[in-house]
């Protein structure tokens, strides 16, 4: 008999997971957005046919698996609402982008309910390995979901620590290197637009640290945080919060938070060429811009 899976939040990672899991198990999902006909996760649903749950009653009560894919500032409501309503023994995989802190509070909430907490941290975008995409895995019943995890299709996922958190410290010490490249890509090049210098900016890039094409990189980088600057802006405040777990400032993910926050207001601008970008972006009003 496959076991029964529930999707805390179709996202982009939740969308992403479902096509991967539903051969496997019998898939449900519930997101805060479902009672929205229109909405992006409820059309998502109905064309990956999964069922969208009304409530969280409705989704988590028979599944053996939930998987916590909501967005970072809601890994705290999310297990607070379905912890009672776990099946006893029900793992309850997060992969949500969190600080430790988050992790263990989380966890505490789950593992008192009588389910066992798991953290994962995806190394990687999501896309286009979905399910096998890199995990580390962490907690006292990480072991014991790891073979669940492989023959669902998280082939990419390995024990990482028993120490709670361990995983999720690992994955936003990368997000301050990766995310914050972005913020500092969209500072540089509107700058460097402004003064009309950006391509010497480009070809100094590609000269100094060779790469598959800096002009290419750029743009890439920036479209990235304006199309998925909200989540990365959340996930930011979460790396700051690490860090500052960690007894030191958090100086350079506290700004870049604040511009990834900035670019998700113009995500109109992502398909542009880079130019067209960087001019459509310091054109718009605000503290960024001026």
């Amino acid at each position: 008999m496959s076991p029964g899976v529930c999707l805390l939040g179709f996202g982009e990672v939740g969308q992403a997971l479902a096509a991967d899991l539903r051969p496997k198990a019998t898939i449900k999902a519930w997101d805060l957005k479902f009672t929205d006909s229109a909405s992006a996760p409820t059309l998502a649903a109905r064309r990956l046919e999964v069922a969208a749950a009304r409530d969280a009653r409705g989704a988590v009560t028979d599944a053996d698996l939930v998987i916590s894919a909501v967005t970072a500032a809601q890994i705290g409501e999310a297990a607070r609402i379905v912890s009672p309503l776990l099946k006893r023994g029900a793992f309850y995989f997060d992969l949500n982008s969190t600080s430790p802190a988050a992790k263990c509070s989380a966890a505490a909430m789950v593992d008192s309910a009588g389910g066992r907490f798991v953290e994962a941290a995806i190394m990687s975008p999501i896309a286009p390995r979905r399910a096998a995409s890199p995990m580390l895995l962490g907690g006292v019943h990480a072991a014991e979901f790891l073979p669940l995890a492989k023959d669902l299709g998280f082939t990419g996922a390995q024990m990482f620590s028993e120490q709670l958190g361990a995983a999720s410290a690992a994955k936003m010490c990368r997000s301050v290197v990766i995310k914050g490249l972005e913020a500092l890509m969209l500072e540089s090049l509107m700058t460097a637009r402004k003064f009309g210098v950006e391509q010497a900016v480009i070809d100094s890039l590609q000269s100094t640290t060779p790469a598959d094409g800096w002009r290419t990189q750029s743009r890439y980088m920036i479209s990235r945080a304006l199309v998925h600057g909200r989540r990365r802006a959340e996930e930011m405040r979460e790396v700051a919060r690490t860090v500052s777990e960690a007894g030191l400032t958090p100086r350079m993910s506290g700004a870049c938070a604040d511009w990834q926050e900035w670019a998700a207001d113009h995500a109109a601008a992502a398909d542009e060429g880079l130019e067209q970008m960087l001019d459509t972006l310091l054109a718009q009003p605000g503290e960024a811009a001026t």
